[in-house]
C-alpha cells in the first residue's frame, strides 16, 4: 500500500468515526428510541437472568441441606457441599456479565445502579449459598447419631430461610420495595427461632454431656441460617435502593 493510500484510507477512516462520534452527541426525539438503548436492554435482561438462575441454585440448597439433616442422609449432604460449586461458578458468571455490560456500554444513572446491585447481590446469593454448604457439613456429621429433640426449630428455620430467599427473588425481579421490606420483617423469626433453638439445646446440654457434640452441632447449623436471614435482608435493601435510590438499613 502506498503512502497516499494510507493517507486515503486514515481519512476515510476519521470521516466514519466523525460521523459516529456526531450521530451520538444528538439528542433522540420523544418518539425515537436511543440507537444504543436495545443492545443494553438485552444484556441487562441476561444480567438479570444469570441472578435469578443463581438464586434458584441457592434456594435449592439450603432445601437440600435440611432435608438431609432430617433424613439422616450423609450422601444428601454431600452433594450439598460438592454442589456450591455450582454457586461459585454461577457468582462468576454473573460478575463477568456485568463487568463487561459496564466496560461495554458504560452505563450511568439508573443502569449504573442496577447493575452495581446487582453485583452486591450475587455476592450476598454465593454467601448465602455457602451458609447452606455449611448446615449440610453439620448434617454429615449428625447423619449416624440419632436426632437431639427433632433438631428443635432447626428444620423450621432452614424452611423459613428457604422461603425468603424464594420472596426476596420475586421482589427482584419486580423491584418491589414492599415485597422486600415484607421478607426483610420475617427475618425477625428467624431469630426468635434461632433463640429458642440456642436455650433449649443448652439446657440439653447441661443435663446430659453426652448431648454436647450433637448440640454443638445443632447450635453451628443455627447460626448459619440465621445469618442467611441477615443476607436476605441484605438484598431487600438492593431492592428497596434500586426501586427507590434510596439507602435504607431494614435490620436496625
Amino acid at each position: 500500500m502506498t503512502d497516499q493510500d494510507r493517507q486515503t484510507t486514515a481519512d476515510a477512516v476519521t470521516d466514519q468515526l466523525n460521523e459516529i462520534i456526531g450521530r451520538s452527541e444528538q439528542s433522540p426525539t420523544a418518539n425515537e428510541p436511543h440507537p444504543t438503548r436495545e443492545p443494553l436492554d438485552r444484556e441487562l435482561r441476561e444480567v438479570k437472568d444469570a441472578v435469578l438462575r443463581m438464586g434458584m441454585l441457592v434456594e435449592e440448597q439450603i432445601r437440600a441441606s435440611i432435608v438431609a439433616l432430617t433424613g439422616h442422609d450423609a450422601d444428601a449432604a454431600l452433594e450439598v457441599i460438592v454442589g456450591d460449586r455450582r454457586i461459585n461458578e454461577a457468582q462468576r458468571h454473573a460478575s463477568t456479565l456485568i463487568a463487561q455490560t459496564i466496560a461495554l456500554h458504560q452505563p450511568v444513572a439508573r443502569d449504573l445502579r442496577f447493575l452495581l446491585s446487582l453485583d452486591h447481590v450475587t455476592y450476598e446469593l454465593e454467601r448465602i449459598g455457602d451458609h447452606a454448604a455449611s448446615v449440610a457439613k453439620q448434617a454429615r456429621k449428625l447423619a449416624p447419631e440419632p436426632p437431639l429433640r427433632a433438631y428443635i426449630k432447626l428444620p423450621a428455620m432452614g424452611e423459613l430461610a428457604a422461603t425468603l430467599v424464594h420472596g426476596i427473588l420475586r421482589a427482584l425481579v419486580d423491584i418491589d420495595q414492599d415485597e422486600a421490606r415484607a421478607v426483610a420483617v420475617r427475618d425477625d423469626e428467624i431469630d426468635d427461632m434461632y433463640h429458642a433453638t440456642f436455650a433449649e439445646v443448652i439446657d440439653l446440654m447441661r443435663a446430659d454431656p453426652d448431648n454436647v457434640e450433637r448440640g454443638t452441632r445443632i447450635l453451628f447449623a443455627a447460626h448459619y441460617i440465621e445469618r442467611i436471614g441477615d443476607r436476605v435482608t441484605n438484598i431487600a435493601e438492593d431492592v428497596v435502593f434500586l426501586a427507590s435510590g434510596e439507602v435504607e438499613d431494614l435490620n436496625p
